[in-house]
């Protein structure tokens, strides 16, 4: 296995989506290009995959959702893409008193979300602190959202352009604090907080404000924050970003996995290997879609297991013959067609934490449900009328719960997440459950450690590690290119181009589409 040529611009290390998007960028301006990755295929977490044998239906079985990525990039690069709304945002499904009942919001809100509000709470007041909330986050979102793409702008930058109410609750406050000043419905609580805990553990309390920083990602998106379905599944998005960047003149080599960068002024060489020989090629510039942290032992530095990232989250792929009722009446069609909470109270959520704190997976485990294939029934293929795909995703599951025994604490994690869902159903979900061609229930369960071990991704940490806040501190001096776009290393040649870059995280190609900035900027 070789490569067209030995010297190229540019060297991007790792064909996810990041890569992918940077590659295309910078092969469209002229520039020579060469993607390695280690898989036999390009695209990362976002792919889709027939993960039961026997069975068509193609799952996104890493990364299942479409938020952040700008609809500028779908633009500048000409992707085929179809981005489809999901007709619910969300329902949540309650017992108090022994009664079944729930919470549900519509996509665009009207009565029947005020009306669902008021039949929970009793009244019209927790619907109209939603509104409130929501429109802060808005104007919070409108004003970060097209920062997204230009350099990076300074904390000061941003916070003169928000009110100073707004920036205080949501950037400034622990998340916990001002839902607990702003809510006071358990529930409704925790469906707030929720977004700040995806993929990351934490109290919604944490001083750190990690769980600000994630909350602020997963509500900006394009401005809005809506979370879309790619029609055809995750793996769509991936494979038209890897024909622009292929028909933009981009060379992309799989089962390329690389074991070294060597930096030198004015380039870098990177060596890789094929499962047989070893080679190496040099670039102008070296773009890293992988982790800070495995970049750092790829440039030759010892590794730090102190500095690891920590992934915290349970993944959770079934097929369904069909789907089952909900103790509260609710249609099933409209309850799972958005994101259906799970074990979400407030109160939950901060036992869940304090218990996988203590070591021990959550006892009520918190999780979201999501049904492409109401959204999207295209990823079935020729399954019978009937058939759907469910994602379960938990929170409050680290690493370290599944370190010591990881197929009995995940047995034991996936067991407390049926239950989760089975709480509120007419039926038990494994009655519902298809059979692959052997015979087995199609249930596929990924832990951090099967995300590190399939994707390379230390830790299992989706995000390459905590998110940043996407701005910069206002005394930064941000003095090249590298700097004002927040994808620099210590080498001037050596770039970040994935998540771990200042503004990454989830499927955006933000880090790719800023590091491709940076590298034209500077040229």
């Amino acid at each position: 296995m070789t490569t067209r040529q030995k010297d190229y611009d540019v060297v991007v290390v790792g064909g996810g989506h990041n890569g992918l998007v940077s590659a295309a960028y910078l092969a469209r301006a002229g520039l020579s290009v060469l993607v390695l990755e280690r898989l036999s295929h390009t695209g990362g977490a976002a792919v889709s995959a027939a993960a039961f044998r026997g069975h068509d239906t193609r799952l996104s079985r890493y990364s299942y959702l479409v938020s952040l990525l700008p609809e500028q990039v779908i633009a500048d690069l000409g992707l085929d893409l179809r981005l489809e709304s999901r007709a619910t945002a969300s329902y949540t499904p309650v017992l108090r008193d022994g009664r079944a009942g729930g919470l549900f919001v519509e996509h665009e809100e009207g009565e029947a979300t005020r009306r669902s509000f008021r039949e929970l709470t009793g009244s019209d007041v927790e619907y109209d602190a939603w509104r409130e909330f929501y429109a802060d986050v808005a104007e919070l979102a409108h004003v970060v959202a097209p920062t997204l793409l230009q350099p990076l702008p300074t904390e000061g930058d941003v916070r003169d352009r928000v009110d100073p109410g707004i920036w205080r609750d949501l950037v400034t406050t622990p998340l916990g604090v001002t839902i607990e000043s702003r809510f006071a419905d358990d529930t409704v609580r925790g469906v707030v907080g929720t977004d700040g805990l995806i993929g990351t553990f934490a109290s919604l309390s944490d001083p750190s404000l990690v769980q600000n920083r994630c909350f602020l990602y997963h509500l900006v998106g394009n401005g809005t924050g809506e979370w879309r379905v790619p029609v055809g599944g995750m793996g769509a998005v991936t494979t038209e970003l890897h024909r622009v960047a292929v028909e933009a003149g981009a060379e992309i080599v799989t089962e390329a996995g690389v074991s070294a960068i060597a930096p030198y002024d004015g380039g870098a060489d990177v060596t890789w290997h094929d499962g047989a020989t070893s080679h190496t090629v040099s670039g102008r510039f070296v773009l890293a879609n992988v982790a800070p942290w495995v970049l750092r032992i790829l440039l030759g530095e010892p590794e730090d297991p102190e500095t690891k990232p920590e992934g915290a989250q349970l993944k959770v792929n079934f097929l369904l013959e069909r789907l089952p009722g909900l103790r509260s009446g609710m249609d099933p069609a409209l309850a799972f067609a958005g994101t259906l909470h799970l074990g979400e109270d407030y109160t939950q959520l901060e036992t869940a934490y304090a218990e996988a704190a203590r070591g021990q997976v959550p006892t009520s485990l918190p999780g979201e449900v999501y049904c492409h294939s109401l959204t999207d029934p295209s990823i079935l293929g020729d399954e019978p009328a009937g058939t759907h795909t469910l994602t379960y995703f938990g929170l409050h599951t680290p690493a370290s719960l599944f370190r010591d025994d990881p197929e009995a604490a995940k047995a034991l994690a996936v067991r407390r997440a049926i239950a989760s869902l089975d709480a509120h159903l007419t039926e038990p979900i494994e009655g519902c459950v298809a059979r692959d061609a052997d015979g087995n229930p199609c249930i596929e369960a990924k832990i951090p450690q099967d995300v590190e071990r399939d994707l390379a991704m230390p830790g299992g940490h989706i995000f390459h590690g905590d998110l940043d806040w996407p701005w910069a501190p206002s005394r930064s001096r941000l003095e090249t290119p590298a700097q004002q776009w927040g994808v620099q290393t210590d080498h001037d040649s050596v770039l970040l181009c994935g998540s771990g870059a200042r503004r990454g995280g989830a499927v955006s190609g933000l880090g790719g589409h800023n590091a491709a900035q940076a590298v034209l900027a500077m040229l």
